[in-house]
Parts: C-alpha cells; sequence; structure tokens
C-alpha cells in the first residue's frame, strides 16, 4: 500500500541551497516539499499555514534565526519537526538548536541517504543525531551529571531490565530501528518501550529521558 509522502518545509537563506535541497527531495517520492523560506520569520509563518511534518532549518538567517524559529514552531506548531541543517557543528550551536526543540541536527556536507534516513526519523517522531553530535551531546550531559548532587528520589514504577538496555541505546543516540536490529526485537515493540520509559521517567522525549536517568543514577 502506497503512503502518503512526507511533507517537508525547507528553511536556508541561501535560495542556491535550497534549490539543490529541493531537487535532491523531489525525485524521491516518498517526500514532498511544500514550502521554501529565506528566514526564521518566514519559516514560522509557513511552519504555521503549511503545517509540514519536518523542518529542515538553517542556523544562521537574516530577520530571524534558526534558533529563534525553532523555539516559536515548537510552541506554535508542535507537531512539525525540527531537523536543523547547518554549516556550525561548534557546541554552543549544537545545544542552542536542541534547547530550541529541535530533534534532528545533521551538517550541510552530510551524504544524501543520511539526510533522507533523519527525515524518515524524525517524521515518525524519533530524534536523529550523527555520531559525532550525539558524542558532544553526552559529553555535555555528563558534565552536568557530575556537576549536579544525585536526585534522592525513586520512581514510583521501576524501569525494567529491558527498559535500561533500551534506555542505554537511546543514550547512544540509537533511532528505534537501530535499536530493534541491535536486540532482536521488533520495532514496533521498541516504540512500546520508549513510550513506557517516558511515561515512567516523567518527560516528554528522549533527550530528557537521558538526563533525568542519569540524574537518578540509571545511567
Amino acid at each position: 500500500m502506497k503512503t502518503n509522502p512526507i511533507r517537508v518545509l525547507i528553511v536556508d537563506d541561501q535560495a542556491l541551497f535550497r534549490e539543490g535541497l529541493n531537487t535532491i527531495l523531489s525525485v524521491h517520492e516518498e517526500f514532498q516539499v511544500i514550502g521554501e523560506a529565506a528566514n526564521g520569520e518566514e519559516a514560522l509563518r509557513l511552519a504555521v499555514q503549511l503545517q509540514p511534518q519536518v523542518i529542515l532549518m538553517d542556523l544562521r538567517m537574516p530577520i530571524m534565526d534558526g534558533v529563534r524559529s525553532t523555539q516559536l514552531i515548537s510552541s506554535q506548531a508542535p507537531n512539525c519537526k525540527v531537523i536543523v541543517l547547518t554549516t556550525f557543528d561548534d557546541d554552543e550551536s549544537i545545544f542552542d538548536g536542541l534547547r530550541a526543540g529541535a530533534v534532528g541536527y545533521l551538517l550541510k556536507d552530510v551524504a544524501s541517504e543520511k539526510l533522507f534516513e533523519a527525515i524518515r526519523a524524525t517524521a515518525r517522531g524519533e530524534y536523529f543525531l550523527l555520531p559525532s553530535v550525539t558524542a558532544k551531546v553526552m559529553a555535555e550531559f555528563s558534565r552536568i551529571s557530575q556537576a549536579k548532587p544525585k536526585i534522592d528520589e525513586q520512581l514510583i514504577e521501576p524501569l525494567s531490565s529491558r527498559e535500561i538496555e533500551i534506555l542505554k541505546c537511546i543514550a547512544q543516540g540509537d533511532s528505534n530501528k537501530q535499536i530493534a536490529e541491535k536486540l532482536f526485537i521488533a520495532e514496533g515493540t521498541v516504540k512500546n518501550h520508549v513510550t513506557n520509559i517516558l511515561s515512567k521517567l516523567g518527560v516528554k522525549d528522549r533527550a530528557q529521558a537521558v538526563i533525568r536517568s542519569k540524574n537518578l543514577g540509571i545511567l
């Protein structure tokens, strides 16, 4: 059965880059570019108006940058998931983008297949980070965890051994598909476990799950 294409909004102040990205995505039936924006202000307006599933967001743009735009989109169009697509891989840019609400972070020199993989994962509601970005995020989590005392509390319902196993995979930046392959279980089963993990930890997303589990001493 043919599925509906993933609706994508491209946001970048360089027209040539937008055109190139549009061309790369449009040759694949599983993606549909429904709009382009040259700055964060346009991106916010189109996100609210067009409700794309995935937004490819540059960070450095005139009028409104990608970080502020991502923050506003996260609050005004929460069903739109943002992947940062930028040339900047410094810690400040990465953390600013993720704190703003982005669920993915890619560099512009990423291979096209990796970009497609990120769009698919994001459309499924997953986080997608490159290994180099994941390493920086985990290093920051570790620093925060060491700087703060452990929270002396217990979960109302403890995580099962399987859920802890999956949580460790999440901390490594694995997608549901990758976790399923590692643990030899169905992807749907992984998704159910992730839902239970978030519920037990009382958090909204995978990044918060990693932070809270570290503070609790689970990881």
